[in-house]
């Protein structure tokens, strides 16, 4: 008796961008605390910067000007989140993550709380552009960033696949949020430099369904969770 085989349990990958992808948070983290430091001496920025971590810069200046009773202009957060975009930018790609993503058979979307232009320059200079065929969506090109699901959504329609059959890698929990949102299963990844084993808990507690350290794991995952969720759906 001949049987068909069954058809994948993932259609697509929509991976994040800073901390998944480039390892830039460490660097943008460092630059955008000296110069907030500079600028608010009295205000101990890094620990209240953690909480906000993958937020687009926007979102965290306006939180860090909260703290220290006072206010940022437009060209003010503009000239900030070029500095820090100028030095992030030049991050290395994450370990292992060329290898994983060729590795990995499906298609595949960026989904990132940065700008456009950032990304794609990051993308190119680290030689990962080519596994996305242009396929960004960022926090510029949608109304509500995440931890709204609307990037990942975007990404999915993009694709041409139901949210359920797209996985997503994060390494935040505001990320992860994003993507528990768009009722996407997501794997949480804490191998870059700004990680701490901290951060197992935060992602597992907004969704995560796993949380791993080493990028090159991430071909065998995808095929572990593929298989156990095809015996799962067998036996329903």
């Amino acid at each position: 008796m001949n049987v068909e085989p069954m058809a994948p349990a993932f259609d697509a990958l929509i991976c994040d961008c800073d901390g998944v992808l480039i390892d830039s948070e460490a660097v943008a983290s460092k630059v955008l605390v000296e110069l907030l430091e500079q600028r608010w001496p009295h205000l101990q920025v890094e620990p209240l910067i953690q909480p906000l971590l993958g937020q687009r810069i926007e979102r965290v200046l306006e939180a860090m000007a909260e703290h220290a009773g006072a206010t940022l202009s437009d060209d003010d957060i503009a000239a900030i989140r070029r500095r820090v975009e100028d030095a992030a930018v030049l991050a290395p790609a994450v370990p292992g993550i060329a290898d994983a993503l060729d590795r990995i058979q499906l298609p595949k979307a960026c989904a990132s709380n940065s700008h456009t232009e950032y990304v794609e320059t990051a993308l190119i200079r680290t030689g990962l552009a080519r596994f996305f065929d242009n396929r960004l969506w960022c926090a510029d090109r949608v109304e509500h960033p995440k931890p709204a699901p609307d990037v990942y959504l975007r990404a999915a329609a993009d694709l041409g696949v139901p949210p359920a059959r797209c996985l997503v890698v994060e390494d935040s929990a505001t990320g992860v949020t994003a993507a528990v949102r768009a009722k996407m299963p997501v794997l949480g990844y804490i191998g870059g430099a700004h990680a701490s084993a901290a951060q197992i808990r935060v992602l597992r507690d907004a969704g995560a369904i796993h949380v791993f350290e080493d990028m090159r794991q991430l071909p065998v995952m995808i095929a572990q969770l593929s298989a156990a969720r095809l015996l799962r759906a067998a036996q329903d």
